[in-house]
């Protein structure tokens, strides 16, 4: 055997062994939601079933988790991404001297321990309601929402200064010479500009506050997420009821992935239509 068809074959053995290790347990769970016994388990398959979706819909705390975790997804999205675009507009406008230490300001979340951020979240906006009297602040969903916006709000920023490298200000500066407005030219030239580095932030934002848990567990008190509830379920024991849900959460993850990539492929299409229909 050759040294080339050595290497193919070490090669495809690794290839094989990494999407192994990716994929593997993702179709373990898929296989072990649709066999009967009570306890997941993928052989032997002792019969399909579709019970176990149906056990995952009627349970209550399950199913409050994962609506408090849209809920809280939303408004982080609502939150990270205003603040995550103007502190990376902030970054491009300051003196140069300066940029190194509001960068370190800004970043300092995202090297924070989650549990930390979590437990004084909880002691100020304790501390906050107790001296103004607003109890309504003191809410496990409020807490966690701005716990999580806090680091995930300098991911988000991150985002736009990979994005802002580029960005040339010559039409913006020509739109200004022309007789626009600054609000004109903020929301004509840059936020077009911006946008897809704005979808691609708040899908960010709402998959990293989704599977949160350390930030999470300690600013929710009494309500609860998905990630909260899961990790309850895991050490009392788990279901194939929590492969059930593995499913949907893959499923509706693929879905979207396609009709991004089908959204994205028509838009192509037409940008390449117009420019092929331009007169030379």
């Amino acid at each position: 055997m050759s040294a080339r068809a050595i290497w193919r074959l070490m090669l495809g053995f690794y290839v094989g062994l990494f999407f192994a290790f990716l994929f593997g347990p993702l179709i373990v769970m898929s296989v072990t939601a649709f066999n009967t016994p009570d306890y997941p388990q993928v052989w032997p398959f002792e019969g399909f079933t579709l019970d176990w979706f149906a056990r995952l819909w009627a349970d209550r705390n399950l199913m409050e988790g994962l609506v408090n975790s849209f809920v809280i997804g939303g408004f982080v999205v609502v939150l990270s991404v205003p603040l995550g675009l103007a502190g990376a507009i902030v970054m491009t406008q300051i003196y140069a001297p300066a940029r190194s230490l509001y960068y370190l300001v800004v970043v300092s979340p995202v090297l924070t321990p989650g549990v930390i951020i979590g437990i004084s979240t909880v002691i100020f906006w304790k501390d906050v309601s107790e001296l103004t009297g607003a109890r309504s602040l003191f809410n496990g969903l409020f807490l966690a929402t701005l716990g999580q916006a806090t680091f995930i709000s300098a991911y988000v920023m991150l985002i736009f200064l990979s994005r802002l490298q580029r960005y040339d200000r010559v039409q913006e500066e020509a739109a200004l010479d022309l007789g626009a407005s600054q609000t004109q030219a903020f929301f004509d030239i840059f936020l077009p500009y911006m946008r897809p580095a704005i979808f691609s932030a708040a899908v960010i934002a709402f998959l990293s506050s989704f599977e949160n848990y350390n930030t999470t567990t300690f600013a929710i008190l009494a309500n609860k997420t998905l990630t909260t509830v899961l990790a309850g379920r895991v050490r009392a024991g788990t279901t194939p009821a929590i492969s059930a849900m593995a499913v949907v959460i893959i499923a509706v993850t693929l879905v979207g992935a396609i009709a991004y990539e089908a959204v994205k492929r028509a838009e192509l299409r037409r940008e390449t239509a117009r420019a092929a229909a331009r007169p030379a």
